[in-house]
């Protein structure tokens, strides 16, 4: 599986040693990675279909300093789609309000009827990328009924979807919409946060000695400027392996 680092923070973070950390694991997740940095409304991406551990840009990024107050990384080990630009996250969208949305996940919709109309128009093949269509997609359905939404109508919308697509998918994933980070995880000990002065820093693993504790299952998050806003409903969706969906992931990666 893919591996996501997030952050939402008062001020300007620096990252380095983090992200050094982080983007080591490409080792064990070869096939691509990326960062979204944000100003504003507007979204500075970074990404290759390569492995972190070995791109020569991302070393030379990486001895600069890196400082942000609201950041989302990923690197990916392909289960769904080819290993192109198109299929590295994260996934940027803009709604009809022109507000950006960005999302990167770590996890795999084996059974979800609601994404199946957006294979046809994505750019790329991931579930992930069809994730983001949807929710940009019910946003856009939304406006048309209210011209602006409130902070707490996203997310009340974005919490429906969750729960709309969680039964039987593993769902751990970041979503930035230029004001709240949204973090969510199904699985069990598969998403850690910590708090540093002011600051949220979410990774799929802890990434240094301090205390990182596990996010609340099953339940979205959204964190604004370091701190917990809003919370969901727990949809009770936990996500379990089975034999039959290892079987299937087995044959996905097989056919990539």
């Amino acid at each position: 599986m893919c591996e996501l680092f997030g952050v939402s923070s008062q001020r300007k973070l620096e990252l380095n040693e983090l992200l050094w950390e982080f983007f080591s694991h490409g080792v064990n997740h070869p096939n691509g990675w990326g960062m979204a940095f944000f100003y504003g409304n507007a979204v500075s991406l970074e990404k290759q279909p390569e492995s972190s551990h070995k791109s020569v840009y991302l070393k030379q990024r990486l001895q600069s300093k890196v400082e942000a107050d609201n950041m989302i990384a990923h690197i990916r080990l392909a289960t769904r789609g080819n290993i192109t630009y198109e299929n590295s996250h994260p996934f940027v969208m803009r709604d009809n309000s022109d507000r950006t949305w960005t999302l990167a996940h770590n996890g795999t919709i084996f059974d979800c009827d609601l994404l199946n109309p957006f294979a046809h128009v994505q750019q790329g093949q991931t579930d992930s990328e069809r994730i983001l269509s949807y929710i940009v997609s019910q946003v856009n359905e939304a406006i048309k009924k209210k011209k602006e939404l409130s902070q707490q109508e996203r997310f009340e919308l974005v919490d429906k979807v969750i729960c709309e697509i969680t039964p039987e998918n593993k769902v751990n994933l970041l979503l930035y919409d230029g004001d709240l980070m949204y973090v969510h995880t199904n699985y069990k000990n598969s998403l850690y946060s910590r708090q540093k002065s002011g600051a949220i820093i979410i990774s799929t693993t802890p990434l240094d000695h301090h205390i990182w504790e596990s996010v609340p299952m099953n339940t979205l998050i959204a964190y604004q400027d370091g701190k917990q806003v809003l919370t969901g409903q727990n949809h009770k969706n936990e996500f379990f392996e089975t034999e039959e969906k290892m079987r299937l992931l087995f044959l996905d990666f097989a056919n990539l």
